[in-house]
């Protein structure tokens, strides 16, 4: 087995951690208005990234992107989750966001909405999530009824980030809620000027970004505008779902590595009672834990993203990649955080806002015990 990154992804992971240690730390405290980024350091970050060929890295080829490979995806995403000078969700600034979904769009979709995203006319959000139906999908009840050239949506859906700015929504509802998530989900491009669709409310959360709440009344969506066919909803999303939970632990990898970094300084420089903490077991312990922890993990993220380039990745390796990864991030932060301590918690460092977010990722996008109890069901199989 080799345990070496390929060269050209060493050379990859060396221009992005110049480009964060650079251009991203040292303006991390002042780069953020609220939940976006000021728009003045946005476009001048964006022309930098593209100066240095950090530009659509996910994007294919054949759209006029770079084709990165999940591993090198991994690489980057670990890079840059090193630092809050963006936020830790939504398109950072290296290229519009987007879901591997509009990928696989036919033709006359992607004249719509997949290229004028790529151009950065449109933007996009993706609605799943509703009050009854976040970790399981399969109890969903917004509905898409077909009735002649159109389907008919009538539901609600919570925790939306970038509704308000979207043009369009990449949007899962029920087509046979009897079989749930099982071939009765479908998923739709659906334009957010469409009648009968409304923001109702805003929600800010701890991370300090802000998710929305969609109301659907008798909206007409054409028929053309369905992904694919009815009820495959769920199996298209399977192509994304192991990137998504890649990235979540690749958050965690970053941001214990930067605490990692920031506890072992502090430490040393830190004196009580006529010593440095450095020569505290207790903070050695956490830091050598921290230490062991990082480099498991990474090893798994990065044998999961060899995996799903190779194609013989399995369900239960994504899920094992969102616990170890998402786990590590929280845990790592709150150390440094108790290792700083009054400092840890002072809005001029960026310790606690890695902490508030490392947090979120193990609730968001699949908590850690759903992915327990699933991973733990198809372990059992085996016996």
């Amino acid at each position: 087995m080799d345990f070496e990154l390929p060269e050209e992804l060493r050379l990859l992971q060396k221009t992005v951690r110049d480009f964060v240690d650079r251009e991203l730390i040292p303006i991390e405290m002042q780069a953020m208005d609220g939940p976006v980024m000021r728009p003045d350091i946005r476009a001048a970050l964006e022309q930098k990234a593209k100066d240095r060929g950090l530009w659509l890295l996910e994007v294919p080829e054949e759209y006029g992107g770079q084709g990165l490979s999940m591993l090198g995806m991994v690489v980057v995403w670990q890079e840059i989750a090193r630092t809050i000078a963006m936020p830790p969700r939504g398109p950072a600034v290296f290229g519009p966001e987007i879901r591997g979904i509009l990928f696989m769009l036919d033709d006359a979709q992607k004249e719509k909405y997949l290229f004028p995203v790529l151009r950065g006319e449109k933007k996009t959000a993706f609605a799943q999530s509703e009050p009854d139906a976040g970790a399981d999908p399969g109890a969903m009840r917004t509905t898409a009824v077909r009735q002649g050239d159109h389907y008919v949506i009538n539901g609600y859906k919570r925790w939306i980030t970038a509704a308000k700015t979207a043009d369009f929504l990449q949007l899962v509802a029920a087509t046979d809620r009897a079989k749930g998530s099982r071939g009765g989900l479908s998923m739709f491009l659906v334009d957010m000027d469409t009648p009968g669709i409304k923001v109702v409310r805003e929600t800010k959360t701890m991370m300090g970004d802000l998710t929305y709440e969609i109301a659907f009344d008798d909206a007409k969506v054409p028929v053309e505008n369905l992904i694919g066919s009815e009820g495959d909803g769920m199996s298209k999303a399977q192509t994304w779902i192991t990137a998504g939970r890649l990235y979540q632990a690749c958050r965690g990898l970053g941001v214990a590595q930067r605490c990692i970094s920031l506890m072992g300084k502090y430490a040393k420089e830190r004196v009580t009672f006529g010593a440095p903490l450095a020569d505290r077991q207790a903070v050695q312990f956490m830091l050598a834990d921290s230490v062991t922890e990082h480099t498991m993990t990474q090893l798994l993220v990065y044998r999961t993203a060899a995996m799903t380039d190779a194609g013989t990745t399995a369900r239960h390796d994504s899920y094992m990649t969102k616990i170890a990864g998402t786990e590590l991030g929280f845990r790592v932060a709150d150390r440094c955080m108790q290792i700083h301590g009054a400092m840890g918690l002072a809005l001029e460092m960026p310790i606690s806002k890695m902490w508030r977010d490392a947090r979120s990722f193990i609730i968001t996008e699949g908590p850690v015990e759903v992915m327990r109890m699933v991973l733990a069901r198809e372990l059992l199989r085996e016996f």
